[in-house]
């Protein structure tokens, strides 16, 4: 077959849903390289502060619903739905929900 379908629901939050949701949907596509996840975030929660330098995969983060801030490294960079970032694997990332609404966001990431 050439293509695979996949939805959130088919694969269990890493995070607690009280805090929004991330749902990695690599597995369930079977995908190789390509990583894709669902993130959401409910107001005043942060996604966790990390780098991709073991991986070398580089990162494209979507912003479908809300507004989110991305800290890179000593920068801090405002997101609005229809807004996307992409990050080098080495720098240092962090997705914080400021906001008053839950935020919705797409991440895709693959190894340079």
């Amino acid at each position: 077959m050439g293509y695979d379908t996949a939805s959130r629901s088919d694969v269990e939050s890493i995070i607690s849903e009280d805090d929004g949701g991330m749902w990695f949907l690599k597995d369930a596509l079977g995908t190789d390289d390509l990583g894709l996840s669902v993130l959401e975030l409910e107001p005043g929660v942060e996604g966790k502060e990390h780098d991709e330098t073991d991986t070398d995969q580089e990162e494209v983060y979507y912003v479908g619903e809300g507004s989110v801030e991305v800290s890179v490294g000593e920068q801090t960079v405002s997101l609005e739905g229809g807004d996307a970032i992409r990050l080098d694997p080495e720098e240092s990332r962090q997705i914080h929900n400021r906001g008053d609404e839950r935020a919705t966001l797409v991440l895709a990431g693959a190894p340079l």
